[in-house]
């Protein structure tokens, strides 16, 4: 009885007719309603004829939207807010209809567009018509004597306005979008009549046509080179190889893996320390010599001279580090943090981790921090110590990895990157000696995942790097580390920085943060506009990248040379207990071109290292050893150069710059304020470094540990908050990070944490529907089948469906079962073993192990392109059931847009599944796959441009 009656509610073909004419027929929506849409041949026009019988809820409200008369062949014409027209498929439910409807209402796109474009659009169109009939009454006041020949003449203009958009009208059908602006405007152009909503308008022609994809772009810029980018595989493969591997783990080699993992948490933290030991070795000692050289030219008066030698050693190790970058290991240019907060974030960096990029980038970061650039060496810490986690994690680099059988383990994206994240905590702490701020950085700025056992992994990699560091520093000290050895690991060492305020010392705490909020928000705006000029010069070509950096370094060594000659030199305070003055590499009174018992102050800044720069402007009790020109003079400089030297193509960092730049204006500050406070000026210096890079990195949590860290006071720790919070609340008033922005000019599709606002008024059934259509493959699949779906698309994964299973209780014909996922890689080393079946039938998992291990399916490697299938395997076939993830991620097609981004960015997913809301007998079980790039806030705007007035922080940046 139920399935008469489910019957009686559908339409069926009776017999072959002549198509409708051509014409648009007239909506006459009196005659019956059409229940269903039967297809019995999609080649020939059939009329429809309802069937009798009852009419239930459902069926009432599909007879409500079907125009009847616009009804035939496989295509039915809806009614509603707008008339949209939708192919009906064999045996499809009302409900799956009726959701179709509302589906391609809304990808049409019309209510929106009328509502957030037209709807307030009218309204100004409303007031102006008023205007203009109110001027059109004044004149016919004034005119009293021509009144009866513009009532005549009224009438007559009334009826072209009328019938102006209609004829406008049927000259847009095809375009769906100009359509509903003619409509609208037709509307508000009706004399008399009051405005009305979008939503209870109608069109008076059926909706054609809408040609609407969800476009990705796989291309984003790796360090300096443009690179096809994927995504990285964090999901675990549960398919029957993985299974059986799990279970057949004894406990002996639970234990191996658990101290594997330790093991290489400690060489990373070894690898790094000693590589930053002979960074800072490396670097002391070439700039050393070469200031050392420069003094000497200078104290004989050989001031060209000087200037010759000083510019051409900063060009030769600018050359060297630019030409490796460019030639060799492109991805080595750069500080490398926005690539690997990409790939912890779940993108595939190729070529990032390197080990020619790792090489590349040690002696770059040594030539280019060496020339005196206005670069630090910070971000390429951490990047090196990204490198030498990947490296070790993978077992040595492509061409010559180990093949012990323990590394099996982490030849999987989830453990590769636990020991990435250890990396890039460990090359913090090297940097900066500040283990627990390291760890905290890694938790704050990088990682996208975390949990407990990995933090406790970072944390002993940072303590191994505090222990190697230690070391060096006490031999360095003894006088084993080169001539200029002794001060290269004492890097920002502020521990005698003199911390004493009061209470009413908090208001120029305040200042501090407000500017280096502002100062911070003003940098980003002015580097992300720099980025965008250095781009179009770095398309050019390499030679283009090479005088880029060459000419960057000429200007950097004038300027150092140069500024000084402006200073005014000061006496020697007698009452300080260093030496005044000084003519080597180092000292904080630098004689330069003063006689004797004065010192250049602005010199003592500029030639000199980096680190140096920094240890003398953060030095205390020293009120009166710079001048407020000079420091206003060193400030203006390097927010120059830092703008202009980043991007260019080395190594370079972010860290140095904002902290040089920083320090000077709260040097300044302090010098200005020094009458009105009690607070030292060396910790002015300080707190403008913390204000400036919380401003421009937006960090909080972990530089208040690194500065605490750096100056080894408590009593610091109340007021560098207070800084730290208000410029990053101040900061993310105006842009985002720098990171953030240097991750969008590259093109990288960072999922952030918050999705954006109006992605909760979308579902991802819609986006399915502006995707192409899902590829799905068979449990048993033809060779030639797989063939074709791998050379003629580039998903990287595919729903694997089963048909003719035993359909679920209360469903009375056969179903389709989606059994999982297999991926392209997995298809491809199927391809190539040659895995094929010469019947249709299921493996049983003995012949799957025979042939397959789970090591193997972890790989990545081979491209269709490699593979030779012959004829006759094409006609062979391939039960994929065992190599399928049975248990991926999947979403209702009703579930917002916002809420899959949150679950597809917390689990770390490359392929999020679409399942339909009702499965339904001969309707596939997958809508859709979303990836990465189909949640991008520009590729939906892009798809669904009704959402474009949204404010969308990428497409403010």
């Amino acid at each position: 009885m139920a399935t008469s009656l489910s019957v009686s509610n559908f339409l069926s073909f009776l017999s072959p007719s002549n198509p409708p004419p051509k014409t648009s027929p007239q909506l006459s929506f009196s005659s019956p309603p059409t229940q269903f849409l039967s297809q019995n041949s999609k080649d020939k026009f059939i009329p429809l004829v309802a069937h009798e019988g009852h009419s239930g809820s459902l069926s009432a409200e599909l007879s409500s939207v079907i125009c009847p008369s616009l009804a035939y062949a496989n295509t039915l014409f809806f009614k509603s807010a707008y008339n949209v027209q939708v192919i009906v498929d064999d045996n499809e439910p009302e409900e799956r209809l009726l959701n179709r409807f509302r589906r391609e209402v809304m990808r049409a796109g019309v209510i929106q567009e009328c509502k957030r474009r037209r709807f307030f659009e009218n309204k100004q169109d409303e007031k102006k018509r008023k205007s203009r009939e109110a001027a059109k009454r004044n004149k016919k006041r004034e005119r009293s004597n021509n009144l009866k020949m513009q009532e005549a003449k009224e009438p007559e203009k009334s009826v072209e306005e009328a019938f102006e958009p209609i004829i406008h009208v049927s000259k847009m059908e095809e375009n769906s979008s100009q359509l509903a602006e003619a409509i609208a405007s037709s509307q508000t152009m009706e004399a008399g009549e009051e405005e009305r909503d979008p939503e209870t308008t109608s069109l008076q022609q059926p909706l054609l046509k809408r040609n609407r994809t969800l476009s990705s772009n796989p291309l984003a810029l790796v360090g300096a080179k443009v690179s096809h980018i994927e995504s990285l595989d964090y999901e675990i493969n549960e398919n029957d190889l993985f299974k059986h591997d799990w279970r057949s783990r004894s406990k002996v080699q639970v234990l191996q893996y658990i101290f594997l993992k330790w093991t290489l948490a400690f060489l990373v933290g070894l690898l790094t320390g000693l590589i930053a030991t002979l960074i800072n070795l490396a670097v002391e000692n070439i700039a050393g010599y070469k200031l050392l050289a420069v003094v000497q030219f200078i104290e004989n008066e050989r001031y060209l001279t000087g200037l010759a030698y000083f510019t051409g050693a900063n060009l030769i190790l600018t050359a060297f580090a630019a030409v490796l970058c460019v030639c060799f290991a492109p991805t080595a240019a750069g500080p490398g943090i926005p690539e690997i907060k990409a790939y912890l974030n779940g993108i595939d960096t190729p070529n990032m981790f390197g080990a020619t990029t790792l090489i590349v980038k040690i002696f770059g970061s040594i030539g280019a921090v060496a020339a005196g650039l206005d670069l630090g060496k910070e971000g390429p810490l951490v990047h090196i110590g990204s490198c030498i986690a990947s490296l070790l994690g993978q077992g040595g680099p492509d061409n010559y990895r180990l093949k012990w059988r323990w590394l099996r383990y982490f030849n999987n994206d989830r453990d590769r990157r636990d020991i990435i994240t250890c990396g890039a905590s460990s090359g913090v702490c090297a940097a900066f000696r500040a283990p627990v701020g390291g760890v905290l950085f890694a938790l704050e700025e990088v990682a996208t995942w975390w949990r407990s056992a990995l933090l406790w992994r970072t944390f002993f990699s940072t303590a191994v790097v505090v222990v190697v560091l230690r070391a060096f520093i006490e031999i360095c000290n003894s006088g084993k580390c080169g001539l200029f050895g002794r001060g290269g690991l004492i890097m920002f060492d502020v521990s005698d920085v003199t911390v004493s305020y009061h209470a009413i010392d908090i208001i120029p705490v305040i200042i501090i943060g407000i500017l280096g909020g502002v100062l911070g928000s003003l940098y980003n705006y002015l580097l992300h506009k720099v980025l965008r000029l250095y781009n179009l010069i770095n398309q050019k070509g390499r030679m283009h990248k090479l005088l880029l950096s060459l000419t960057l370094s000429l200007f950097t060594s004038v300027c150092l040379f140069c500024l000084p000659f402006l200073a005014k030199c000061q006496p020697c305070d007698l009452s300080t207990t260093e030496a005044c003055p000084t003519n080597g590499r180092s000292g904080n009174f630098k004689q330069f071109n003063c006689p004797k018992g004065y010192y250049n102050d602005l010199a003592t800044l500029l030639l000199t290292t980096n680190d140096d720069a920094v240890r003398n402007i953060f030095s205390s009790n020293t009120p009166k050893e710079f001048q407020p020109a000079s420091l206003l003079i060193f400030f203006a400089l390097y927010c120059v150069l830092g703008l202009f030297t980043f991007g260019i193509a080395v190594p370079s960092g972010l860290f140095l710059p904002i902290i040089l730049m920083g320090s000077a204006y709260g040097r300044l500050l302090g010098v200005v304020m020094g009458s009105y406070t009690n607070i030292d000026q060396g910790l002015y210096a300080v707190l403008g470094a913390a204000s400036l890079m919380a401003g421009s990195m937006r960090m909080t949590v972990s530089l208040c540990v690194i500065f605490l860290e750096l100056t080894n006071n408590l009593l610091l720790l109340p007021i560098t908050m207070i800084v730290l919070l208000i410029a990053k609340t101040v900061g993310d008033s105006f842009n985002p990070s720098i990171y953030e922005i240097i991750l969008h000019l590259k093109g990288l599709p960072f999922l952030d944490a918050n999705p954006e606002p109006w992605m909760r008024n979308l579902t991802v059934g819609e986006l399915a529907d502006a995707k192409s259509p899902v590829v799905t493959l068979c449990g048993v699949e033809k060779v030639s089948r797989i063939v074709d779906v791998l050379k003629n698309t580039t998903y990287n994964g595919f729903p694997v469906v089963d048909e003719d299973v035993v359909s679920p209780v209360g469903q009375a014909t056969v179903a389709t079962e989606l059994h999982g996922l297999i991926l392209r890689a997995h298809l491809v080393q199927v391809l190539k073993k040659k895995w094929f079946l010469q019947e249709r039938r299921r493996t049983e998992e003995w012949e799957v192990r025979e042939k397959f291990t789970w090591v193997e399916l972890a790989e990545r490697e081979g491209k269709i392109e490699e593979v030779a299938v012959t004829r006759d395997e094409m006609e062979m076939y391939v039960d994929l059931h065992p190599l399928t993830n049975t248990t991926p991620y999947t979403v209702v097609e009703s579930m917002s847009v916002a809420k899959a981004m949150v679950l597809f960015r917390q689990v770390g997913l490359r392929h999020l599944l679409i399942v339909p809301k009702y499965q339904a007998a001969g309707v596939s079980p997958v809508v859709g796959i979303l990836t990465r790039q189909n949640l991008r806030a520009y590729n939906i705007l892009t798809a669904f441009p009704h959402l474009a007035g949204s404010n969308c922080r990428e497409k403010r940046n």
